[in-house]
């Protein structure tokens, strides 16, 4: 009797368990459809506020810009964007650090890539990847490469990269001690206003999985 009253329960149990997995909301699926309005285009983007790349040490830049090409994709990431000018610092306002003067020359092309899109926002998350950039901060140079987690907002048309420790890293110090060395985990922060090139169009990114 105990055997039996045993097993109803188990059945009991299993039975609830089933029902609560039918009963709970399904994940909603990553997009694979990016619909980039308009496509194919070129854009330009300029920063918004300070740009930092911060090695041990923060390089600010005041003064930051890229151009590029978008076009509709398919697939997760999607790759929506392509840099492939990508400038820091200009003359008569260099980007500084405590160590001096700092040039970074970018390695183009970077890739701007999507992840997830949120509808009611607007907002696409993904990151900036291929990413590559010699640095020179007084004497000290070294190279940075990876990615940089960001957002893209249509309603501003504002790209925020906000990359965390450990997307980019540093490869070949020079002359830069204990400052920066290759267990250094640089990040890139800043935001750039994004428009279609040549115009005041925001352009817009829309994920979908159809």
């Amino acid at each position: 009797m105990k055997k039996s009253m045993r097993r109803s329960a188990l059945v009991v149990c299993a039975a609830a368990s089933a029902l609560g997995l039918a009963a709970a909301p399904s994940m909603a699926a990553p997009s694979t459809v990016w619909t980039v309005n308009p496509s194919p285009a070129n854009f330009q983007a300029t920063n918004v506020g300070n740009i930092v790349l911060t090695a041990t040490i923060p390089m600010t830049c005041t003064v930051s810009n890229a151009a590029g090409s978008m076009a509709s994709a398919a697939g997760n990431p999607g790759d929506v964007a392509d840099i492939t000018t990508m400038n820091f610092g200009a003359s008569g306002s260099p980007c500084t650090s405590v160590l001096g003067n700092v040039t970074t020359t970018s390695v183009t092309p970077w890739d701007v890539v999507g992840v997830d899109y949120t509808a009611s926002t607007g907002v696409t998350k993904g990151y900036v990847g291929n990413v590559k950039a010699n640095v020179t901060a007084g004497a000290c140079k070294f190279t940075v490469t990876g990615k940089a987690s960001g957002t893209y907002t249509n309603s501003t048309g504002i790209l925020a990269i906000n990359s965390t420790a450990g997307e980019l890293v540093v490869t070949n110090p020079v002359n830069c001690g204990a400052i920066v060395t290759t267990a250094t985990k640089p990040t890139f922060k800043g935001n750039y206003a994004v428009k279609v090139a040549g115009s005041s169009v925001i352009p817009t990114i829309v994920g979908s999985n159809p």
